[in-house]
């Protein structure tokens, strides 16, 4: 199935509870507050910044400090190394120094050149530089990503 065909938001109902199919993951999920910012930061990267889908890892095991942990996405490269890892929150969940703080544990594992966080309403994105994390002002695309680490 190509990128562009993939079935984004689609929902069904089960025994009162609303499920969303995750193209990524070929499957329906239960609709939570945090897996709705995860597939809107999803359809953002593979319909907008045009990550190919088969290069993404939803709830993505990882060990950090001896203990299993799951990132709610990261982005490989076509070689197969980590490019982004991404956190999501629900809308209600602030992005504090907390999340940073658990998103920067997964990043010290994986190593990536990107670190995204959202929470469906603010959303940051950091670049990985010899002397630590550089805020950007925007997301980068896949082309980017790819890119030297400057």
């Amino acid at each position: 199935m190509a990128d562009t065909q993939l079935q984004w938001f689609k929902t069904e109902e089960r025994e009162g509870k609303t499920f969303v199919f995750d193209p990524l993951r070929k499957r329906f999920v239960l609709l939570t507050p945090e897996e709705e910012v995860r597939q809107k930061v999803l359809y953002l990267l593979v319909e907008h910044l045009k990550v190919p889908a088969v290069l993404v890892a939803v709830e993505y095991s990882l060990k950090v400090n001896g203990l299993d942990k799951r990132a709610d996405a990261v982005v490989f490269s076509p070689e197969g190394s980590p490019l982004m890892v991404v956190e999501c929150k629900a809308a209600s969940v602030s992005l504090t120094e907390d999340v940073l703080d658990q998103a920067l544990r997964y990043h010290s594992a994986l190593k990536p050149k990107y670190l995204l966080l959202s929470n469906g309403t603010s959303t940051y994105c950091f670049k990985a530089k010899r002397q630590g994390l550089e805020p950007l002002n925007h997301l980068p695309d896949f082309t980017e990503m790819k890119g030297p680490i400057l």
